[in-house]
């Protein structure tokens, strides 16, 4: 009953999907837990990761109104602004984004990609990004107006009811490939949260599918209050365009605030020595933005036992390995 409802709202396929499901034998043993990783660092398209999931709703949304502009916004090494990117010049479609920060003086990492996708950047300086944003994305918008366009605004990481479906699906898909491999359902769900629609996502699907497993957000960028307000607001905006009855009040989403470090997009200590103690485990690549932060945030909770010895848990990939490239003199010193 349930796959039927997702089946009724329109997506454009994207992804290289079902991802894999890894068993990570080797850092389990040594946190005392069973740990497997949801691959979606291999969602292929423009160099994969979770947004793919979203854009594939968000793109059909988009066409569905005849859309030829999308306007977006993101940090300099934005996952989500290099997807809409590539989105756009798959479909024939003019790509802006909006991002936080000075203009660069070398392109490398995801802005690299946005530009190789033909995107149109503006940047904004990072202390009045949250002042300017809304403004900017529609002064866009209206300048394609102007010129016969059609634009199509994507908020910030494609945190919205439409693009949480993508994640909704993404828990049915686990299911089955846990039912398949004669594994029991994860007693943890945990992920980086950055701007809460992949976490959002995630939640409602548990709530189908996973009734009994808990998810939760290590934060890469603002506190947990926010976090708390933003996730349960989108979860009940998707639960409902779902036809769910099942609503979340802030005080039901877990999210980790301390593993951030000074600020998004910066490169934590902890973030770095995760990053290093996987890839020399596991032979695996995370990032200094989002799942570097995220794994050091699953170790700490191990450690402080909030996840208990034992738990069965499940690490999403967000992907994001472009942006290990503008941070490599960083990492070699860690």
């Amino acid at each position: 009953m349930f796959a039927m409802k997702l089946a009724d709202f329109d997506r454009v396929p994207l992804g290289f999907l079902p991802t894999p499901v890894e068993a990570m034998e080797r850092l389990g043993a040594e946190l005392g837990i069973g740990l497997r990783i949801k691959r979606d660092d291999y969602t292929g398209f423009g160099v994969g990761g979770n947004k793919i999931r979203k854009m594939e709703y968000l793109m059909a949304d988009a066409r569905s109104q005849g859309a030829n502009v999308l306007i977006t916004t993101g940090g300099h090494q934005s996952n989500h602004a290099r997807t809409v990117a590539a989105a756009a010049a798959k479909f024939g479609m003019r790509s802006v984004l909006v991002l936080r920060g000075d203009r660069p003086d070398t392109y490398q990492g995801n802005l690299l990609l946005d530009r190789i996708f033909g995107a149109e950047l503006e940047f904004l300086d990072p202390d009045a990004y949250f002042d300017l944003i809304e403004e900017r994305m529609e002064a866009h918008a209206e300048a394609a107006r102007q010129n016969g366009e059609v634009p199509f605004i994507i908020p910030l990481g494609g945190a919205n009811a439409t693009g949480a479906l993508g994640y909704v699906r993404a828990v049915e898909e686990m299911r089955a490939q846990y039912e398949a491999s004669g594994a029991r359902a994860p007693d943890v769900v945990l992920l980086p949260c950055g701007s809460g629609g992949t976490f959002a996502g995630l939640l409602v699907g548990c709530k189908m599918f996973w009734p009994q497993t808990r998810v939760i957000g290590i934060s890469v960028s603002r506190d947990a209050a926010w976090f708390q307000g933003v996730v349960s607001k989108i979860a009940n905006e998707c639960a409902n365009v779902l036809g769910e009855t099942f609503r979340w009040q802030p005080e039901d989403v877990s999210v980790a605030d301390r593993f951030v470090g000074t600020r998004y997009g910066v490169p934590s200590d902890d973030g770095n020595s995760a990053i290093l103690r996987v890839g020399r485990t596991e032979g695996l690549l995370l990032d200094p933005v989002y799942t570097g932060k995220a794994m050091a945030g699953l170790f700490g909770l191990v450690e402080d036992g909030t996840i208990a010895q034992g738990a069965e848990v499940t690490f999403i990939h967000c992907g994001g390995s472009p942006a290990l490239y503008p941070f490599a003199e960083t990492l070699v010193d860690a």
